[in-house]
């Protein structure tokens, strides 16, 4: 898990993380609060409260699952494992309480992937408490559980107080890092991201769908999770794939089942039809050539450590401009990978994104005299070494 979140980080540090102010309230929504963020990029397209804390209801329940997947990818939960279902999972879950349910009968057994499946397709909340009781010795402790691993993947203001998100008023995410949440899932879980695209599922004889409204759109959705009590409105974390782009959507506090859908679909067409991906380098291609002072050679390649991908305005492509800002020439020796320069990246209204130029290869010292007779030539020519 450390080495998987090592290279999200580096991952997420080398490709360039913009806001893009200039074009952030060319749409407006009804959503009380709203993020629309690339996931290649990390880039946002759009936001709305996006720090804000709030109710995020069945949404949290991403957490839940994280749990449970992180369980399996270490080994120590598989598929084929079941949990016993506690009475207090069927009382508090159960169909008898109104609330979402996977209809789990009380002391049965049920499968992971079962659960799993009941969670994301059917909004369990039983679901969610026998997972929890099954993880941890009681659904409060496995709620501290989510809080802590929350912090340990870069959720910094989310609490968790159960496993269903049930009402509590302590109980809360913002719509970053649902985003954010929702990014490490996709980016961890390869393997168990599919069930997110699931469109129906029965159990105990009884079939329901998938209350995310995108997969039944032809948009390429597939995932993640809709969410809805009195407090928090109606919610979606959703994710959607279009070649080789993908969008991430979190949106909450709208007032009905049919303005999550509408609103959801327009805030996505927008983000697709605004906007771009280029990719300007590959890493290890020489960006530009540095002159050097004293030394075996006379320039040093310019390279970025991993490719540089930007998100931009479709119509700022065209005066973007790519500039090199160093202070040269660089002196002798020169280390391979030292940091050298910095590569800027500027556009009408966009932030400047910024990247570090690395040395591509060891420049050695010229000897005595070599030092000698370079500073003697640029004395008497002022010739760089």
């Amino acid at each position: 898990m450390q080495g998987k979140l090592a290279s999200f980080r580096r991952i997420a540090l080398v490709l360039a993380l913009l806001w893009l102010p200039g074009v952030a309230a060319a749409i407006e929504t009804t959503a009380g609060n709203a993020i629309l963020m690339d996931f290649a990029t990390g880039a946002v397209l759009f936001e709305k409260n996006a720090d804000v804390l709030m109710p995020p209801a069945s949404m949290s329940k991403l957490m839940t699952l994280y749990m449970v997947f992180s369980r399996l990818k270490e080994g120590s939960l598989s598929l084929e494992d079941s949990f016993s279902v506690s009475e207090n999972a069927w009382r508090k879950g159960g169909a008898r309480s109104g609330s979402s349910t996977m209809f789990l009968k009380p002391n049965s057994r049920v499968k992971v992937e079962d659960l799993l499946r009941g969670i994301i397709v059917q909004s369990g909340n039983d679901a969610c408490i026998v997972v929890a009781e099954g993880l941890a010795s009681s659904e409060s402790a496995f709620a501290e559980e989510m809080t802590e691993q929350a912090r340990r993947i870069g959720l910094e203001q989310s609490v968790f107080r159960n496993s269903t998100g049930w009402p509590d008023p302590d109980h809360v995410m913002t719509p970053r890092e649902l985003a954010i949440l929702a990014k490490r899932t996709i980016v961890d879980f390869p393997e168990y991201y599919h069930y997110y695209s699931e469109k129906k599922f029965t159990y105990n004889g009884i079939r329901q769908g998938n209350r995310n409204p995108l997969l039944y759109k032809d948009i390429g959705a597939d995932g993640l999770k809709t969410g809805h009590t009195n407090a928090s409105g109606y919610g979606l974390t959703a994710s959607v794939v279009r070649g080789d782009r993908r969008l991430i959507l979190v949106v909450n506090g709208l007032p009905s089942v049919k303005m999550r859908s509408r609103e959801s679909e327009r805030l996505i067409e927008w983000g697709f039809r605004e906007f771009n991906n280029y990719r300007l380098f590959a890493g290890g291609e020489t960006v530009t050539d540095a002159d050097v002072w004293l030394g075996e050679e006379k320039t040093v390649p310019l390279v970025l450590e991993n490719d540089l991908l930007i998100m931009l305005p479709r119509k700022a492509r065209r005066e973007m401009k790519v500039t090199v800002k160093f202070e040269g020439p660089v002196p002798a020796p020169i280390s391979k990978g030292e940091r050298l320069a910095t590569l800027v990246v500027s556009a009408p209204g966009v932030e400047n994104i910024e990247a570090p130029l690395l040395a591509g290869g060891d420049v050695g010292q010229l000897g005595l005299f070599g030092r000698l007779g370079a500073a003697l030539k640029h004395l008497l020519w002022g010739a760089a070494g």
